[in-house]
């Protein structure tokens, strides 16, 4: 690898931080820094800004914390708050500032509050979160709507030793400042005030101080496990697993004992085409090798596929590994851009490779084609959904750094290696195996039934897989777009395990069917039948928007559906690929021991 790449891997992984990094050791009366970190509606999770952009407390020069590549990515903008602590030193009820408010001002509070706004802070990396003012709505007739404001903070953190352990910030004592009589021409004078109480715990161990100081109950706890689909998915894996061993090998083992009677009778007779008195899947074997249209595309398709395939176990097994705690900020993030970067290479080499093993001749053009195919994509969802943020204040708009830091990833690592391991690929890629002789001219295909056209394919083959973790993707959607901790990554690895099966099943089934009605077109056809299941999560996340959230707003709602199509459209990529060489793998076996001239 050449120097200047591996500065920028270095880079990367400089920019995510091992467990506990961040934590601090302090002496009595030292100072503890508290950052203010964002703020944004609770229902919607990527809709953040900075705390300072609303009209509170705030130093004439804002210092900002340095962050981790996964901490921008996660949306965080930490900057050094004005609040007064020292370590296992109580503060009773202290004067944070006077702020002076205009009516502009008073108002941009009170949507804010009425948009149910959270704050998070964060010290020594526990972060502290809360919800900026205080909102009664009740009764019909008479209606009332009261609004309030907090304008005093209780911290409560705890020690042992040198270590903070706990931190939480409440307002239970604490009676709001009402917003709903400012009309008035004059500005709205405010005081805000603080105060810490600090107390010691008994000892705990490193993993349990960062247990518990996650979210102090704000956000829904840890997600437990649910038996009753995982044993749903496992009924579903047995029978399809028995559909196709069970049924489809019997079938199978009785055809190719009646095709080859047939051949040696054939043989004996005239030594003429046996084509003649056949049908099904045996007299198509002179065409069921033939190259597909767009070979280069499917090629690609392979390839990126592949890739996903390799990054998506990979993030599963380091999740194993307990390399992402929930209480790191934007970790996992960071571990898939550098995988997504390492594993370009394999997209490279399994495209070029079966790109020339299928006659591919402009292996430059299928590796441009390869390394855009998903990365044209992402780069267009990712722009309009960045523009988005970046016209409304979000902190979940990158910052110039961030994105010349992520093209200099792609152009450095993730391209040069889509270019050597297509040349490896290329070099050493062999003849097609093909078992059959592919005749010069294409066979006429049958007037097929309406259950084995393309379409009703694809439903079944994306409809089966889907229902297998149809459960499973609701609380993958409410880690991901609301505000569950999502820590099932072994349930998550064994439903993966059961989502590739299953595509791989249906998939063999289906080419089976096709193939005994004469159709040898199972090139496309079987990337499409399980890949299809990327449309079906699609219109799931469709379903989840407007029947289990409560997102709203245009910020939402573009990053929310832009990135579900990237990721109905990986789904799609990562299934073709299992379903294709599930595919090729059957048809070449069933071939292989027929008995031919």
């Amino acid at each position: 690898m050449a120097p200047h790449q591996s500065c920028l891997l270095l880079i990367l992984l400089a920019s995510w931080p091992p467990p506990g990094s961040s934590e601090t050791r302090y002496q009595p009366g030292d100072p503890v820094v508290l950052y203010v970190n964002k703020v944004g509606p609770y229902h919607n999770p990527q809709e953040t800004y900075h705390y300072y952009q609303l009209p509170v407390c705030s130093p004439e020069k804002i210092r900002h914390k340095s962050l981790s590549l996964g901490e921008v990515l996660d949306g965080d903008r930490m900057a050094e708050s004005m609040y007064q602590i020292r370590f296992r030193e109580s503060v009773e009820k202290t004067v944070l500032c006077v702020k002076t408010l205009t009516l502009d001002q008073v108002e941009r509070l009170r949507q804010a509050i009425e948009e149910l706004y959270y704050f998070e802070f964060v010290v020594d990396d526990i972060p502290l979160r809360g919800f900026v003012g205080y909102m009664e709505e009740s009764g019909f007739l008479p209606h009332s709507h009261k609004i309030g404001l907090w304008t005093h903070l209780d911290f409560h953190l705890e020690w042992n030793g040198d270590r903070i352990i706990y931190a939480n910030v409440s307002v239970r004592d604490v009676k709001p400042h009402s917003l709903d009589d400012v009309h008035g021409p004059g500005p709205l004078s405010l005081t805000y005030t603080y105060s810490v109480r600090w107390s010691e715990t008994a000892s705990e161990r490193r993993g349990e101080r960062r247990g518990r100081g996650d979210d102090g109950g704000f956000f829904p706890r840890t997600l437990e496990i649910h038996w009753l689909s995982i044993i749903n998915s496992m009924v579903l894996v047995f029978l399809l697993v028995g559909f196709v061993v069970v049924i489809l090998m019997r079938v199978l083992k009785n055809d190719l004992a009646r095709y080859n009677l047939d051949e040696e009778a054939s043989s004996s007779s005239s030594g003429d085409d046996f084509d003649q008195g056949d049908n099904g899947w045996k007299i198509i074997h002179t065409d069921v090798f033939r190259f597909p249209p767009c070979r280069s595309l499917l090629c690609a398709v392979l390839g990126v596929g592949s890739q996903f395939l390799a990054l998506g176990t990979g993030i599963i097994a380091m999740a194993l590994l307990g390399m992402f705690n929930v209480h790191r900020h934007g970790a996992i993030n960071s571990a898939a851009i550098l995988l997504y970067a390492l594993t370009c290479c394999i997209s490279g080499y399994v495209s070029s490779n079966f790109y020339r093993q299928v006659g591919g001749e402009r292996w430059v053009w299928n590796i441009v084609l390869t390394t855009s195919l998903f990365s044209a994509p992402f780069f267009v969802t990712w722009s309009v959904v960045n523009s988005v943020h970046w016209a409304n204040g979000s902190t979940q708009a990158l910052p110039a750094t961030t994105i010349l830091l992520l093209l200099m990833v792609w152009l450095l690592v993730g391209f040069p290696l889509t270019v050597i391991g297509g040349i490896f690929g290329k070099n050493r890629a062999g003849p097609f195996a093909a078992p059959c002789r592919t005749k010069n001219i294409a066979r006429e295909i049958p007037p097929q039934p309406w259950y084995k056209a393309t379409l009703v394919h694809m439903t079944i083959g994306g409809f089966l897989p889907f229902s297998a973790i149809s459960v499973e993707l609701y609380y993958i959607f409410a880690t991901v777009w609301g505000r569950e901790q999502y820590t099932l990554y072994g349930i998550l690895f064994f439903v993966f395990a059961i989502l590739l099966s299953v595509g791989a099943c249906i998939s063999i089934a289906l080419t089976y069917f096709q193939l005994s009605g004469e159709d040898y077109r199972w090139w496309w056809r079987s990337v499409l039948s399980a890949g299809s299941t990327g449309v079906f999560i699609f219109l799931y996340s469709v379903f989840y928007y407007s029947r289990r959230s409560n997102m709203s707003g245009a910020v939402q709602t573009v990053e929310f559906f832009g990135y579900s199509l990237l990721t109905g459209y990986v789904f799609f990529l990562m299934l073709g690929t299992v379903s294709f060489f599930a595919s090729l793998k059957f048809i070449r076996y069933i071939y292989v021991n027929l008995k031919m001239d």
